[in-house]
C-alpha cells in the first residue's frame, strides 16, 4: 500500500496540478478573506449569504479563524474537483490496468490513493490557512480593527479548532468526489455533477424548502466546518455527513472491486 501512495504523490505533486491548485486555492481563500475585511462597513454584508459580520465580531478572538472557516466551502469544492478527477482519469487513461498489475489488490489501491490525495488536502489547507491568517491581519490594520484579542489563549484554541474543522470538512468534500469519480469513471461527469449538486441543488433546496440541509452531505460539511450552527449541530453534522460519506465508500469500493478497469 505504501507504495500506491507513493506512485499516487508522485502524480499530485506534478507541477501542472499542484502548482495550479495552489494557486486557484490562495487566489479565492484571499479573495475571500480580503472581501470580509473590506466589505466590513457594507450594508449589503460582507459574509456568506449577504451575512454582516460586525467590526465587533472580528474583534473577537475568533475573529482571526472566521475567514478561514468562511472559505471552507471553497476549498472543499477544490478538493471534490481533484479527488474526482485523479480518480476517474485512472478509467480514461486506462491507467488502472497497469496499476493493478503492480498491485493486484484493488482494496489496496483504492486505500492507497485515498491516503495520498488525503496528504495532498492537508497541504492545501495548511497553505490556504497560512494566507488567510496573513491577511487578516493585514486587512485588519487596513481597516482600523483590532488584533488584540487574536494573540490569546482562546484565539489560538479556536484558531486549532476551526484547522481542523476545515481539514475535516474538506477531506469529506473530497470523498464526495472521490465517489463520483469512481461511480462515473469520467473526470468531467464526476466533477460537474459534483459542483451542480454542492452549490446548485443543495444551496437551492436548502433555502426553498425548510430543515432539508440537515439531509444533504454537503451542507452539513459546511457545518463541520464552521464548527455548528444554531440550526444543526457541530455532532450531528460530523456523523450524519460521514455516515452518508461511508455508506457511498462502501456501494462504489463493491463496485471498483467487481467491475471491468476499463470505461
Amino acid at each position: 500500500m505504501i507504495n500506491v501512495v507513493r506512485a499516487e504523490l508522485v502524480k499530485l505533486k506534478r507541477a501542472s496540478l499542484s502548482l495550479s491548485t495552489l494557486a486557484a486555492v490562495l487566489f479565492i481563500t484571499g479573495l475571500s478573506t480580503s472581501l470580509l475585511f473590506l466589505l466590513v462597513d457594507s450594508p449589503e454584508g460582507n459574509g456568506r449569504e449577504g451575512i454582516r459580520i460586525s467590526r465587533e465580531t472580528l474583534e473577537l478572538p475568533t475573529g482571526l479563524s472566521l475567514s478561514f472557516s468562511n472559505a471552507a466551502g471553497l476549498l472543499g469544492i477544490v478538493a471534490l474537483c481533484i479527488f474526482a478527477a485523479q480518480t476517474a482519469q485512472e478509467y480514461t487513461y486506462g491507467t488502472l490496468r497497469n496499476l493493478l498489475v503492480r498491485q493486484p489488490s484493488r482494496m489496496k489501491v483504492l486505500v492507497g490513493k485515498l491516503i495520498a490525495m488525503k496528504l495532498f488536502a492537508l497541504v492545501v489547507v495548511v497553505s490556504a490557512g497560512l494566507v488567510t491568517f496573513a491577511l487578516s491581519y493585514l486587512f485588519a490594520g487596513v481597516k482600523d480593527i483590532s488584533t488584540q484579542s487574536w494573540g490569546s489563549a482562546d484565539a489560538r484554541a479556536n484558531i486549532v479548532r476551526t484547522f481542523i474543522n476545515v481539514t475535516v470538512a474538506t477531506i469529506g468534500y473530497g470523498i464526495f468526489g472521490m465517489i463520483l469519480g469512481l461511480l462515473f469513471r469520467s473526470p468531467i461527469s464526476a466533477i460537474s455533477i459534483g459542483v451542480i449538486w454542492n452549490l446548485i441543488v443543495e444551496g437551492l433546496l436548502s433555502i426553498f424548502v425548510e430543515d432539508l440541509a440537515k439531509y444533504f452531505p454537503g451542507q452539513l460539511l459546511s457545518t463541520v466546518a464552521l464548527g455548528g450552527t444554531e440550526e444543526i449541530s457541530y455532532q450531528y453534522a460530523l456523523f450524519t455527513s460521514y455516515g452518508f460519506l461511508a455508506a457511498g465508500m462502501i456501494i462504489v469500493a463493491i463496485l471498483f472491486k467487481r467491475r471491468d478497469v476499463s470505461n
